[in-house]
C-alpha cells in the first residue's frame, strides 16, 4: 500500500513545517501528545474561509514522523477543496493519529484525541478515514459535539463509505462519458486497488452494472471474501500499472500516479476513491493530459463522504444527500470539459474553480 508521502526522508534537510512544499500556506498545524494513552497525533487546518475545517482523523502506522507530517498536510489542503468545488460551507482540515489501529487503538487514546479536537472551539470538525470506524468517532463524541460522522442511533449520518463510493460511481461514469462516449461500464474492465469499506462498495456498483472487475488489495483474506462475494477476480500479477484496463479505481491510500507508474500505467481513465493520488500534481497531471489518460480528479469525486457528514451539521435528509452526491457527475463532466477547452490538466481545472469561489468568499469576508 503506498502512502501519500513525497521524498520523506529528505524532509529533515528543511525547515520542520513552513518549508514543506505541502504545507501550501496551512492556517494552523496541532501537535498532540499525551503520555498515558499514548497518543501523538497532527491537526491539520488548511484553511476555514468557507467555514470551520472539516475532515476524518486517519489513524497510520506511519514509518516516521515526518510521512505523518506531509501526510496531514496534504490531506488537509485536498480538503479544502473537496468542501469548495462540492459546495460546501467548510474548510480543510484532516488529523493523523500515529500508531497501528489494530493494536493501539483504545477508548481513552480516542476521548484523549477528542479532548484536543474540542480544544480548537469548532475550527475543526473530525470524523472518520482510514483505520477508524463509526463507533470511534460516537467515543470522541463523548467529549466533544465537534465530530461528524457518528451513529444514526446517535442523530447523526452513519458511516460514509457508501455515499463516498457512490460518488466516486458517478465521477468514473461521467469520465466514461467524456473518454468513451457513453457512461455505461458493462464490460468495461476496471482494476480496483484497495478493498477496504469504499472499494467494496465502489465493487459492488461496478459489478451490478457488468463490468469486468479486478481487484487487488495487502489483505489476502479480505481478497478472497471480496471475491467469493461478488465474483470479482483477484489480480495475480507483479506490476498492476503494466496491465491493459480501461478505468483505473486507485482506492487505498495516494501517491500511485509517480515516477515510477505513470509512464507504464496502460488505463484510459483514472477514478478512484483514494486521496492525493497524484505524488507531484502539477508535474504528473501534465504527463496524464499529455498521455490522453483522463483524470477525474480525486478531491472532487470522492466527496461523497463529506457531502454524507454535512448533513449532520446543515441536517439535511438522505434525499438530499444523494442528490447532491449523485451530482458529482455533472461537475466532473464539466470540469473534463473545461479542461479540454482551455488545454488544462483536469486538475487545473478543478482546483480554478475551487479556488474561484474561496476567492470570492474572501473578498466578502473582508466588506
Amino acid at each position: 500500500m503506498v502512502t501519500d508521502v513525497i521524498n520523506a526522508n529528505e524532509l529533515h534537510k528543511v525547515d520542520p513545517v513552513f518549508g514543506q512544499l505541502s504545507f501550501d500556506n496551512h492556517e494552523q498545524v496541532v501537535f498532540c501528545n499525551d503520555k498515558d494513552t499514548g497518543l501523538k497525533a497532527i491537526i491539520g487546518i488548511h484553511n476555514t474561509v468557507l467555514g470551520p475545517a472539516l475532515g476524518g482523523t486517519r489513524m497510520w502506522n506511519y514509518s516516521n514522523e515526518w510521512e505523518a507530517l506531509n501526510d496531514v498536510l496534504r490531506l488537509s489542503r485536498g480538503m479544502t477543496f473537496k468542501s469548495a468545488i462540492t459546495g460546501l460551507n467548510l474548510g480543510g482540515g484532516k488529523a493523523v493519529i500515529i500508531g497501528d489501529a489494530k493494536t493501539q487503538k483504545t477508548p481513552e487514546l480516542m476521548k484523549k484525541f477528542g479532548e484536543f479536537v474540542h480544544s480548537l472551539s469548532g475550527r475543526y470538525i473530525t470524523a472518520e478515514d482510514v483505520g477508524m470506524q463509526t463507533s470511534d468517532m460516537d467515543l470522541v463524541r463523548e467529549v466533544t459535539p465537534y465530530v461528524t460522522g457518528i451513529s444514526e442511533s446517535l442523530g447523526g449520518a452513519g458511516n460514509p463509505s457508501p455515499i463516498t463510493a457512490y460518488g466516486v460511481f458517478m465521477g468514473m461514469k461521467a469520465a466514461a462519458k467524456f473518454k468513451f462516449g457513453s457512461d455505461v461500464l458493462e464490460d468495461k474492465t476496471i482494476f480496483v486497488q484497495g478493498i477496504g469499506n469504499v472499494g467494496e462498495a465502489l465493487v459492488e456498483h461496478l459489478v451490478d452494472e457488468g463490468a469486468k472487475v479486478t481487484i487487488t488489495d495487502i489483505n489476502q483474506e479480505r481478497l478472497e471474501a471480496i471475491r467469493n462475494k461478488y465474483g470479482v477476480t483477484i489480480y495475480g500479477g507483479s506490476d498492476l500499472y503494466s496491465e491493459n484496463m480501461d478505468i483505473y479505481a486507485p482506492c487505498a491510500l495516494g501517491a500511485t500516479i509517480n515516477d515510477d507508474t505513470i509512464y507504464k500505467l496502460k488505463a484510459k481513465v483514472i477514478a478512484g476513491a483514494a486521496n492525493n493520488q497524484l505524488a507531484i500534481e502539477a508535474k504528473h497531471g501534465k504527463i496524464l493530459q499529455e498521455r490522453d489518460i483522463v483524470y477525474a480528479p480525486d478531491f472532487l469525486i470522492n466527496a461523497g463522504g463529506i457531502i454524507n457528514v454535512y448533513a449532520e451539521l446543515e441536517g439535511y435528509d438522505k434525499k438530499e444527500i444523494m442528490r447532491k452526491t449523485e451530482n458529482i457527475y455533472n461537475t466532473t463532466l464539466e470540469i473534463l470539459t473545461n479542461a479540454k477547452t482551455h488545454n488544462i490538466t483536469t486538475n487545473h481545472a478543478a482546483l480554478n474553480i475551487a479556488q474561484n469561489r474561496i476567492d470570492i468568499r474572501k473578498k466578502e469576508n473582508k466588506r
